[in-house]
């Protein structure tokens, strides 16, 4: 594979980063690929167990909120044990999880095995996979994203179906059981890991304070390593703020959008079909998504302001498909919208914060989000309990994600572009000006981005020129 060429420090661009982009293919095909797909398993558990949809549902929502809120945990021990060991201990605890769920008798056993302990073993994946990508990328970051990200849309194309198909053949304890070993090939994503030198924080650390306590060392250790501090970025903060509202309604559809298709008569084979098609325009938006990120036209966040909006107005929309044909249409839409904001979502990080501090700042984003795919399922379910269908669950869930986009329009960097031509920045830093790829990324990396006291009006700067540029 070919050597980086953009220094020490630099982004090769290419090399065995596609290696990287590869293992994040398959590690996002085998934790948000399957999550998605777990709604064929939505009505076998609720005539099974003689139990509500709000009920059922916290088994997905349980899963989705485990592994976003322990995705530090990921971040952490990523950092202080390597990315490789991590990953494939994540996917050893997801492969259990899944296989020790087909043995189970009541919703409390899978709340706690499907739920909890696949959960965590995919947040062990999840971030140390996706905060890798940007180290190995810049002119091509969006589109290594994108690539990466189409995993999700085209294992449930597959998943769906095929996971109906498992289930008619051999009942749902048996589809668990297969889906169980194909989960454990997490361990190849991890094997296929491999360093990449990046700048050290120069915070200084636990051992430079004078005879601390254990409690304290320990307390310490615990914020350098989670990067809490990445909080006194207010960029950070609202553009957390904004994740924990969309994903109370990102992830609706893909846990009822099944279930609502056979509320609407569809049969099985219909309702899982309609999933495929989702899922399919959702991994072609995302490849598309990156390569028109690519492009420049537009900063990465108004491009995800844009395309979060677009998915909360089509999930309003999604109420008014009453047969095939309009619920697929419909289903389509949401599909493309959702698959093109969902590579943006990583490639704004580095604008917001400095490029050795992504992993860090995947995994805490992730763990506020975890709330709102803890609330949203449950919330629908509820919503379908009480109403009869899943209309007013759709509704609701779009107006979060549209309130989302409402918030991250308050991030600092969105209405200053103008103010700040990338190649001012260029001329005042002191860069020189050859290699204009490698002056960015040196930018990013600089001390001050790394300063965790960063002023707002710094913040603002630094965001607004590496989105530009």
């Amino acid at each position: 594979m070919a050597a980086p060429a953009a220094g020490p420090y630099g982004p090769p661009d290419g090399g065995w980063g596609w290696m990287i982009v590869l293992s994040g293919f398959m590690m996002n095909a085998l934790s948000y690929g399957v999550i998605r797909s777990l709604g064929v398993f939505f009505v076998e558990f609720v005539h099974s167990f003689h139990k509500l949809s709000s009920e059922v549902s916290w088994i997905t929502s349980i899963s989705i909120a485990v592994q976003q809120f322990a995705s530090p945990v990921g971040s952490a021990l990523s950092m202080e044990y390597g990315a490789r060991a991590v990953v494939m201990a994540g996917g050893v605890l997801a492969f259990l999880g899944i296989l020790l769920a087909a043995f189970g008798n009541s919703l409390l056993y899978l709340y706690l095995t499907l739920g909890g302990m696949t959960g965590f073993g995919w947040a062990l994946v999840f971030a140390p996979t996706m905060g890798a990508i940007p180290k190995y990328f810049l002119r091509r970051r969006v589109l290594a994203l994108g690539l990466a990200l189409t995993g999700n849309g085209l294992s449930s194309f597959i998943f769906s179906p095929l996971l109906q198909a498992l289930i008619d053949a051999y009942s749902w304890r048996g589809a668990l059981i297969i889906l169980a070993a194909i989960v454990l090939n997490l361990c190849i994503c991890g094997a296929l890991l491999r360093p990449l030198p990046v700048p050290e924080d120069t915070r200084p650390g636990p051992e430079e304070a004078k005879k601390p306590s254990k409690g304290t060392l320990f307390l310490r250790k615990m914020a350098s390593v989670l990067d809490l501090s990445l909080f006194r970025n207010r960029g950070f903060v609202l553009y957390s703020a904004g994740m924990l509202l969309i994903g109370t309604g990102y992830f609706v559809p893909y846990v009822h959008l099944v279930p609502h298709g056979k509320d609407l008569g569809l049969s099985n084979y219909e309702a899982a079909f309609l999933m495929s098609v989702t899922a399919l325009a959702d991994a072609g938006a995302r490849l598309l998504s990156g390569c028109f990120a690519d492009l420049k036209l537009f900063t990465m966040l108004h491009l995800l302001v844009l395309w979060n909006s677009v998915t909360g107005l089509s999930l309003l929309l999604l109420p008014l498909g009453k047969s095939f044909p309009g619920i697929m249409a419909l289903g389509l839409l949401y599909g493309l919208s959702a698959g093109a904001f969902a590579p943006i979502i990583f490639a704004v990080l580095p604008d917001l914060v400095a490029i050795e501090r992504v992993t860090s700042a995947v995994g805490l984003c992730l763990m506020v989000m975890s709330f709102g795919g803890l609330l949203g399922p449950p919330l629908s379910g509820f919503l379908r309990d009480l109403t009869g269908d899943f209309r007013v669950s759709f509704i609701v869930c779009g107006g979060f994600i549209l309130a989302g986009s409402g918030v991250l329009m308050c991030i600092p960097s969105f209405f200053s572009r103008a103010s700040l031509p990338c190649h001012k920045k260029k001329e005042s830093s002191g860069l020189p000006r050859k290699d204009d790829d490698a002056a960015v990324f040196s930018t990013l990396i600089s001390p001050s981005s790394t300063d965790q006291s960063l002023d707002t009006s710094q913040a603002t700067k630094m965001s607004a020129v590496s989105s530009e540029c």
